[in-house]
This record gives structure tokens, C-alpha cells and sequence, in this order.
């Protein structure tokens, strides 16, 4: 591990400013957390640093201007911390304003405060990042990071899933604090580090979901540096290499595809079919429930007038044979529409593959998670990350603001 271990760090009597990623999936109707995975994650690092004697205070974001819904106050996060640690978390309705200094210069030794939503400052909102870009001096010069950094005498980041993330409170207190990595973050980066550095053979990926862009930004590199054996594709991605290979899939399918605007990475598939003969696996039968009950049927006898939603029994068990005889198993993104019944069966047998095997174990991403958990105890599956974006761009090469921010 490249980055300073908070075992490094003296931080008994000290002020730790310690950044999590606990962003958490919001129900509409309530406004209440419905999955606490990210907050389990976090509870390490923080019970090391407050059962050490550290003054500990803790920033997060929860949502952002395109998820609107998700926009939150995290007060509820702070009750779960609290009820989680069996210890006190504050909280206070302040970011980085006169109220939230006052509170963190207060903390004693071993007490944990949890500042407000850092999106409600305009500097840490996604759209800022991508129309402003700063550069890491200009940081230090924003709202959050001069108010806070004076305080501090650490700076701890934990949060992996926000590593892609450019922004004042992933890399900008760096510069000014020792620094160091929680344990989820380095638990992270070497469990994805060995998937690409060593991976036991055969490596096997099983790309699907509804989020095609994330298994197309990574197929190219994983397949071309040879760090993926096998490619086994599934989901909307499985039918968008079905139409790149001359499939005609029906109306229905076609429609939703052109409607989320992926027709364009027909074109994409095509090219790493021709680029990489034999080493993407598409599926050879597909399912539909037209009328509540699953159907299924050979790609030779498509189009269908039905909307394809899963794979079928023949790809299913040419799938589960592939992960049972890899040496490392990687996935992102459910093989159908798992939610629903009749579309949930690709699915659910991938995952009972994938919990099953000898292989070593390696998935991320938020819906790709959901499933897993639905379906299988996730204890069995060797790493579950955190991350979305970032574990794609990890492990399609491309840099990461926060581990660039470490001078990794």
C-alpha cells in the first residue's frame, strides 16, 4: 500500500478530519436511509480513530444536482453511526460555518462529530467540478478547506467510492495536513490492485446491467492488456453485442435501447468482437415474460415482439460453468431485469455461481451490489467494493484524482 496507513499516526488528543463516503440511497416517500452498506463500511476507521483518543470529526456527502431526490440533510446518518459505534456521534446542521468550527474546537478526547452535507456547498456538487476545475493549489483557497484545514492536525480519507471525484474535500487537504488512508480505502486499493497486478487465471468478467457505459469504458483496456481471459456478457450490454454481431432483436428492445440513447455503442461492440475473436461470450438464448410468465427462447429465433429481459437456461449454464473454472471472477451489473419475477432467474443463478466458486472474487457498483445482496450472502464474495465510477476507472487505468492526491 503506497499511501500512510492511519497505524502511522499519533492521534491520540489530536483533531482528525476524517472523510467518508456514506452516501446512501434515499426513499422518495419517506426521506429515510433503505441500505446501510457504505455506513457499515466506514464504522473501522472510525472506531480506531475514536477508541485511540482522536478528536474526530467526520465529512461526508449524501447526493448531488442529478440525484436530486437524494439531496439530503445526513443527520439520520449521524443516529445510525451512533447506534452502530454503541457510542455518542453529534451533529450539527453546518458544514464549515462559524457554528461547525465552535463545535469541532469543543470536541474532547475520543468524541466523534459529524459536520452537514458538504453538497450543500457549491464547491463540492459534481457540475461544479466539471465546469470550474481547480487545480490543487486553488483549493486550498475554497470556502471548505481554508475554514477547516487551520483546525486540524490530520487529515484521514476513507472514501473510495468519491476517489474519481475531484474536489475540495477529497484532495484538497492534502497539501496542508499529514495524511493518511482509512481502512476501507486501503482495503480498496489493494484488493482491485491485485485484480490487476496478479490475477489468478483464468479471469473471467461478467459484464451486464443497464449502465452499459461502465463495462464498455473498461472492456477495451481489460481485454487488450490481458488482464480479462473471458468476457461474459449479459444485461442491455449482452444485447447490445447481440446487434452488433447482426442479431435482429425485436421492436420493443430495439426501442428501449435507441431511448437511453446506447444505440451508439453498437458500433463500439462490433469493433472489439472484431478486435477480440473468442474471447467475448454473448448469449446464446434470452428470455421474455409477456404476460407474467418467463418464455424463453433461442437468439437464432429472434426478433421477438416482446421485450428481452434476461438471459436464458443455455447461456445461464455456459456462464456458471466458466466462473466455476475460473481463478478470478470480476462482475458489474445484474444479467437481467432482477427486480421482477420471471426476469430475476440470470441473475440470481450468476450470483449463487459466483458465491459458489473457488475463484477469487471481485464486484462493485451500485446495482451490481443490490443484486448481490438480494440474492446471495455477499460474505462469500472475497471483495465487495464501495465504489462505482471509481472501481471502473481503476480498473480501466484511468487516473484517480484522490490517489494522484496521495502521490500515488
Amino acid at each position: 500500500m503506497p499511501i500512510r496507513s492511519i497505524d502511522d499516526l499519533d492521534v491520540g488528543g489530536k483533531r482528525v478530519l476524517l472523510r467518508v463516503d456514506i452516501n446512501s440511497p434515499i426513499d422518495r416517500s419517506t426521506g429515510e436511509i433503505t441500505d446501510e452498506n457504505r455506513i457499515d463500511q466506514s464504522l473501522p476507521t472510525i472506531r480506531d480513530l475514536a477508541d485511540r483518543g482522536a478528536r474526530l470529526v467526520i465529512i461526508c456527502h449524501q447526493g448531488d444536482t442529478l440525484d436530486y431526490h437524494n439531496l439530503v440533510g445526513v443527520g439520520q446518518h449521524a443516529v445510525r453511526l451512533a447506534a452502530k459505534l454503541g457510542r455518542p456521534v453529534g451533529f450539527i446542521d453546518d458544514v464549515a460555518g462559524p457554528a461547525a468550527r465552535a463545535a469541532i474546537a469543543a470536541l474532547g478526547d475520543g468524541e466523534i462529530l459529524l459536520l452537514d452535507n458538504l453538497r450543500y456547498l457549491t464547491e463540492e456538487v459534481s457540475t461544479f467540478e466539471r465546469d470550474v476545475k481547480l487545480t490543487v493549489e486553488q483549493m486550498a483557497a475554497t470556502y471548505l478547506v481554508r475554514n477547516l484545514a487551520p483546525l486540524f492536525d490530520f487529515y484521514v480519507n476513507d472514501a473510495f467510492a468519491a476517489a474519481h471525484r475531484a474536489s475540495p474535500s477529497m484532495i484538497g487537504f492534502q497539501p496542508l495536513l499529514p495524511s493518511a488512508a482509512g481502512r476501507l480505502l486501503e482495503a480498496e486499493v489493494t484488493a482491485i490492485t491485485g485484480l490487476i497486478e496478479s490475477p489468478r487465471r483464468p479471469a473471467v468478467f461478467l459484464l451486464g446491467g443497464l449502465k452499459v457505459s461502465d463495462g464498455f469504458s473498461m472492456m477495451g483496456r481489460v481485454l487488450a492488456d490481458g488482464l480479462a481471459d473471458r468476457v461474459l456478457t449479459s444485461g442491455v450490454l449482452g444485447e447490445i453485442f447481440l446487434a452488433a454481431s447482426g442479431v435482429e432483436l425485436g421492436e420493443p428492445t430495439r426501442t428501449f435501447i435507441e431511448e437511453r440513447d446506447l444505440t451508439r455503442y453498437v458500433a463500439v461492440a462490433a469493433g472489439l468482437l472484431a478486435d477480440y475473436p473468442g474471447r467475448i461470450a454473448l448469449p446464446v438464448d434470452v428470455a421474455v415474460v409477456p404476460v407474467g410468465a418467463r418464455e424463453e427462447l433461442p437468439v437464432a429465433a429472434l426478433p421477438t415482439e416482446h421485450l428481452i429481459v434476461d438471459i436464458g437456461e443455455q447461456t445461464i449454464c455456459a456462464y456458471e460453468a466458466e466462473i466455476a473454472a475460473a481463478g478470478t471472477v470480476f462482475v458489474n451489473g445484474p444479467a437481467g431485469a432482477y427486480e421482477r419475477p420471471g426476469s430475476d432467474i440470470g441473475t440470481r443463478r450468476m450470483w449463487a455461481a459466483v458465491a459458489a466458486t473457488g475463484a477469487t472474487t471481485l464486484i462493485g457498483g451500485g446495482d451490481t451490489v443490490a443484486s448481490a445482496r438480494k440474492f446471495v450472502d455477499t460474505a462469500k464474495i472475497d471483495h465487495v467494493s464501495t465504489g462505482g465510477g471509481a472501481l471502473i476507472r481503476f480498473v480501466s487505468g484511468q487516473a484517480l484524482p484522490l490517489l494522484e492526491a496521495f502521490g500515488v
